[in-house]
């Protein structure tokens, strides 16, 4: 198996339509059928193929800075990580999440932020559930329209420290977006 990391602006169409069939598979009726992001394009990607060069599995990466109670914090968030149906339970993604902890080596990033329904692959992983109270910007993703500010508390947020900050409890300002 080969990772290979892929700017998102340089993928081209025919890897467009591949990762677009694994998003569609994996995320049955949830997700846009006419491109590969769901609310905003991620800036990066890792990408998971075979010797065949068949693409196995995707994530979504994107780069930003968040307010953590009055302080800035840089963060790298996990997004639409998925694996292709016939090849899940054979350790990709999680080999997906050790490629993004390489990745991480050196690099000015506090933290990996997802969020999971299914927490089980993240705890393996080192991930931890946090409780904050979030703010973020509300996109319509069919329409891809601003449709005002969201602020809650999300039970599916996680995080791993990668930094030297720690995380609190508290509120989480995303300054954009949810992934």
């Amino acid at each position: 198996m080969k990772i290979k990391k892929v700017i998102e602006c340089e993928i081209d169409n025919e890897l467009s339509e591949n990762i677009q069939e694994l998003l569609i598979e994996s995320f049955q009726g949830i997700y846009p059928n006419n491109r590969i992001y769901f609310k905003q394009m991620p800036h990066f990607r890792f990408l998971a193929f075979n010797e065949e060069k068949h693409l196995l599995a995707q994530v979504g990466l994107d780069y930003r800075v968040m307010n953590l109670n009055g302080e800035p914090i840089k963060v790298l968030g996990i997004i639409d990580l998925c694996v292709s149906r016939e090849f899940r339970s054979k350790g990709i993604a999680s080999l997906l999440l050790s490629e993004i902890d390489k990745y991480c080596v050196k690099k000015d990033i506090e933290f990996l932020l997802l969020f999971a329904d299914n927490k089980t692959l993240y705890l393996k992983n080192g991930f931890k559930t946090v409780k904050n109270k979030c703010k973020w910007l509300k996109i319509d993703d069919r329409n891809q329209t601003i449709l005002g500010i969201g602020y809650e508390e999300i039970r599916e947020l996680m995080i791993k420290k990668i930094g030297m900050k720690e995380w609190t409890e508290g509120d989480l300002d995303f300054l954009g977006y949810l992934y």
